[in-house]
């Protein structure tokens, strides 16, 4: 963690439901300050974890500083693994019904959602940090508030309601972004008496 920047971690995000939901499954024991801040970062293309590598490097060179962004992929597993990565322009083209009539030929309608963290100490001789959870499930037709992307047509295994229809609290402890970012803080609190030393700003130990 050489050569950590003295300033807070920007987590690279527009959405300030994603944000919200990410200070949620932190809680109080994240050892870092942590703030949001939205940039244009290009959209790459490849395999997720080339994806979340290239925009975290652009984004430290952007920021100057330490940086977390997150890409989130929701995957038919019909069709090979896609959207994937793709999922925010197809959510946007064809909406939630879309993406349940994307299976309609297929009998299996299994998918799953995949959330990448991936941390740049803003130095870059330090390699890029990836942290990665996964959820099980399948694509339904849309069920639940349409205020959180894909969300209606996604129903976990072993729960009989989509993500939209689920309690915060519920969803927030069994989602894709909850299990990747349980890596993050575990790797944060790891680490934070490192970090505190070589960046006091970044990094303020809990009392």
């Amino acid at each position: 963690m050489a050569g950590v920047s003295n300033k807070p971690i920007v987590f690279v995000t527009g959405n300030a439901k994603k944000l919200e939901e990410v200070i949620q499954i932190l809680g109080d024991k994240f050892p870092c300050k942590l703030v949001a801040k939205h940039i244009d970062l290009p959209e790459y293309q490849g395999e997720p974890e080339e994806i979340s590598i290239q925009k975290c490097k652009e984004a430290a060179r952007q920021i100057q500083g330490p940086v977390i962004v997150e890409d989130t992929c929701l995957c038919f597993n019909a069709l090979g693994g896609l959207p994937g990565p793709y999922i925010k322009w197809f959510l946007e083209k064809i909406k939630p019904e879309g993406l349940h009539q994307m299976l309609a030929g297929f009998e299996d309608k299994s998918a799953y959602a995949l959330c990448t963290f991936a941390f740049s100490s803003g130095n870059p001789d330090d390699p890029v940090q990836l942290f990665k959870g996964k959820t099980l499930g399948k694509i339904v037709y849309p069920r639940g508030p349409r205020d959180f992307g894909w969300d209606p047509c996604f129903q976990p295994d072993d729960f009989e309601q989509t993500f939209a229809e689920l309690p915060k609290e519920v969803k927030n402890s069994i989602s894709h972004r909850y299990r990747a970012l349980k890596e993050l803080s575990d790797y944060f609190i790891l680490n934070a008496s490192a970090l505190k030393s070589e960046s006091p700003s970044m990094c303020d130990l809990a009392k």
